[in-house]
């Protein structure tokens, strides 16, 4: 049957814009990470991406190498782009990444400038696509030259392939370098994807502040913690989760000490009258420098709920403050050697 999404898709999504530039976001935006790869099946991604679209979500975000396998979510996302979401795709931002390892050898990952342009030819014709709205270089490379990685991004927005350029899980002090950089070739850096949540606060100290000043807009990826900041661990590891198949989420982050941070946090939730994930989501947005909050779901009925959590996202002074006794860093930041360096 032919898609026709809501007519009203966009009376209720709230849309914020990536720092000074003319791009905004939904609030909540969808990411392919888990979930959209050949391990599922094509028509349960189908129902989740449409019903994403239905509630205003403009924006998703892939990675060359999502999955399993690596590229799958692409090829998957570029399916559904041709059956269902073609004639809309003037209303869309899709975006991609290259920085992880991809194929083998010296080419295949990191953020040499044969790298990241092969990639995004890759992921092109992945989806079956003319060009993506943002290219991201996806982690600093120490090795090579910060001019190089910089510069592809500059050419691939030059050459029509990418509208924007972004990066991911760069620390403050690289942001300003590539922002410095760009800014002479004349390609504007329009956003940054760290990670953060309530247990991995580590943008918090200096990064917002150099975006808020840059006017670089930031999305934020796991801000559930990979789940944790959700039911589902509220009394342990239960069969079929993400922590129980000894993936992203080590089963040791789910630890007495984490437990009761997140049953604390579950109790507030509760008193506000939401989820403990949509408080989560809520949170990650009460910072004005946050334009959005990327989740990923595994269900219609997950998408739903947690698109929800737009209905509270205000809070009171004494509800952060409560929180802030809970929400503390976990250790579960496995992307920090790249904002390290």
């Amino acid at each position: 049957m032919t898609y026709v999404p809501n007519d009203d898709r966009y009376d209720e999504m709230r849309y914020r814009r990536s720092g000074r530039s003319g791009l905004q976001l939904p609030a909540v935006s969808l990411g392919l990470w888990q979930n959209f790869g050949y391990d599922r099946p094509l028509d349960m991604s189908r129902a989740i991406v449409r019903r994403a679209f239905d509630l205003g979500i403009t924006h998703f975000d892939l990675a060359n190498n999502y999955g399993p396998p690596y590229g799958s979510a692409e090829t998957n996302f570029g399916l559904l782009m041709k059956q269902d979401l073609a004639p809309y795709r003037d209303e869309l931002i899709v975006s991609s990444k290259a920085g992880y390892d991809m194929w083998p050898g010296p080419y295949g990952e990191w953020g040499s400038r044969k790298y990241l342009l092969t990639s995004l030819d890759q992921s092109l014709q992945r989806m079956e696509v003319d060009y993506v709205d943002i290219f991201y270089s996806h982690r600093f490379d120490p090795e090579t030259p910060l001019e190089e990685t910089m510069g592809a991004l500059d050419t691939a927005v030059r050459q029509g392939k990418a509208l924007y350029a972004g990066i991911s899980s760069y620390s403050a002090e690289k942001t300003r370098e590539a922002h410095a950089i760009m800014r002479e070739l004349g390609t504007p850096i329009v956003i940054h994807q760290p990670s953060y949540s309530m247990l991995n606060r580590w943008i918090e100290p200096d990064l917002l502040d150099a975006l808020g000043e840059l006017g670089i807009g930031c999305i934020v990826f796991s801000p559930l913690a990979q789940g944790m900041l959700t039911d589902r661990y509220l009394d342990g590891i239960p069969e079929g989760s993400r922590a129980s198949r000894h993936g992203s989420l080590s089963p040791d982050l789910i630890n007495e000490q984490s437990l009761a941070k997140i049953r604390a946090l579950n109790e507030i939730a509760k008193r506000r009258g939401q989820t403990l994930a949509q408080l989560a989501l809520a949170w990650t947005l009460r910072d004005p420098r946050v334009t959005s909050a990327l989740i990923g779901a595994s269900s219609v009925e997950q998408l739903e709920a947690n698109v929800a959590s737009l209905d509270k996202l205000e809070f009171t002074t004494e509800e952060l403050a409560e929180i802030d006794q809970y929400a503390t860093e976990a250790d579960i930041n496995i992307w920090a050697a790249s904002s390290e360096r």
